[in-house]
């Protein structure tokens, strides 16, 4: 019997995995944090006006809450193919298996991407209002920067799960756009 595939989402993929999965569970990654801390050049920005994107940044006191999918038995070769062709555009994403709790207790590894922090598009520790500044003006091939963190700030509430930062970021950009 093959191990179930388990995909790890913190950002998009919580609100469009791309897929259609066996499972769908709350989920811990620790060591790890949700940031802006990726210039989008493709998906939510372009190389002449970059967004942001979220990442998983290292972070060893902290831990990521965020969604895991089982991976239906037969499909994890097309859903990896899929995921690497979206998430993959430029190498400022590594893939990494990490160990994650589930919210019902299991323990399980999980394929994720998380931001190589000696990548060109790494942008961590910029502020909250930079960020929000960013945000509110790009526009990339999947469409404006802002839709992408208010789509995920919104589908967090509705998981359950608090992030500080994309409530203050999703309020502030929308005061910048008016």
């Amino acid at each position: 019997m093959t191990e179930t595939l388990w995909i790890f989402g913190y950002g998009s993929l919580i609100w469009n995995p791309g897929f259609d999965p066996a499972e769908r569970v709350l989920a811990r990654a620790a060591g790890w944090h949700r940031s802006f801390c990726m210039r989008s050049l493709h998906h939510r920005g372009t190389p002449e006006r970059p967004g942001l994107v979220l990442a998983l940044d290292a972070a060893p006191a902290a831990a990521c809450a965020g969604l895991a999918f089982a991976v239906r038995r037969g499909q994890e070769d097309p859903v990896l193919d899929a995921l690497r062709e979206r998430e993959l555009v430029s190498a400022a994403y590594l893939e990494q298996r990490l160990d994650i709790r589930l919210a019902d207790g299991r323990q399980v590894q999980a394929l994720t991407y998380v931001i190589d922090p000696d990548h060109g598009q790494y942008c961590g520790g910029l502020d909250l209002e930079e960020q929000a500044r960013i945000i509110a003006h790009a526009v990339g091939g999947r469409g404006p920067n802002a839709e992408y963190l208010f789509n995920t700030a919104a589908h967090l509430h509705e998981l359950g799960i608090a992030d500080a930062d994309l409530d203050w970021l999703a309020a502030r950009v929308r005061t910048l756009l008016g």
